[in-house]
């Protein structure tokens, strides 16, 4: 399996997905299976997909297996609904889902801001039929400026990511300029300035775009990045992206975030799937 560089994987730091990997083994256990193979971060979807606000023994336990494990959490999604499933967030769906997001908001920043993470995900959500496109963004605007104050509040980011047309056809964000466009008009609504874009450079590639140059346009713009290989969403050298030249121009062009490990590991237990990644190169 060809592996990246030394020098490119000397360059990243790495964070590892708990929402699509190690996901053979209970959620509290995760945090330590990621330390045990190396890793010193770890990134999360929300946990409780029918929980917009669980109960705090809940939290409370989730924060202490973090904790435990000696790992940091760098990034953790606000409420999105059914995820992974139909869903594709919660925040632009008028009703009983932008009601669970609003409920989510505060509990997600303080969640994350209990343990030093700084980046929160919005995903925008499906077209709902029947509903006026127009009305939906104008909901989705109201609920990600809210998001937005309460990144602020706690010190982080408010991310907002583009998805893949093929996997997520209902969805309207599937596209790097899409995704700026939102990010754009969250800050000027709230002249916080801390809407950023995350790269995910599979659903990028999945859409065809031209991913050197969305990193040439976009570099400037973003506040974390995702990868998985393509096609397939495996590990990276399982497909034909060349992420390892992908991650350098990164680099080269001021990135210094995190690069978020969001691949499907195969019929192997997860932790054999990050042979791509020698071990002195996967603590943060």
């Amino acid at each position: 399996m060809p592996v990246f560089g030394s020098r490119t994987a000397a360059d990243q730091r790495f964070t590892v997905n708990l929402s699509i990997l190690f996901t053979e083994l209970p959620l509290l256990e995760r945090p330590a299976a990621a330390a045990a193979a190396d890793f010193t971060a770890v990134e999360l979807w929300w946990p409780w997909v029918d929980a917009p606000t669980p109960e705090q023994s809940e939290l409370d336990a989730l924060r202490d297996a973090i904790k435990d494990a000696g790992v940091q959490l760098t990034g953790l999604n606000f409420y999105a609904g059914q995820l992974p499933g139909p869903d594709r967030g919660a925040l632009s769906i008028p009703g009983e889902e932008s009601a669970k997001f609003r409920a989510n908001v505060d509990v997600a920043a303080d969640f994350a801001a209990s343990l030093g993470c700084t980046a929160l995900n919005a995903l925008y959500g499906n077209r709902v039929e029947g509903v006026d496109p127009a009305v939906q963004d104008e909901l989705a605007l109201e609920n990600l400026v809210l998001a937005a104050r309460a990144a602020d509040r706690v010190g982080a980011v408010l991310l907002i990511e583009a998805l893949n047309k093929p996997e997520s056809p209902a969805c309207p964000i599937v596209s790097a300029p899409k995704a700026i466009e939102i990010v754009d008009k969250v800050n000027t609504a709230t002249g916080l300035g801390n809407a950023k874009f995350l790269m995910d450079l599979y659903h990028l590639s999945m859409n065809g775009e031209d991913l050197p140059g969305v990193i040439s346009a976009y570099a400037d713009k973003t506040a974390h990045v995702q990868i998985a290989d393509n096609p397939g969403r495996g590990a990276p050298g399982t497909g034909s992206l060349p992420l390892g030249e992908l991650l350098d121009q990164l680099t080269k062009a001021g990135y210094e975030g995190y690069v978020g490990l969001e691949y499907k590991p195969g019929d192997a237990p997860s932790a054999e799937s990050f042979g791509w990644l020698p071990h002195e190169h996967r603590a943060a």
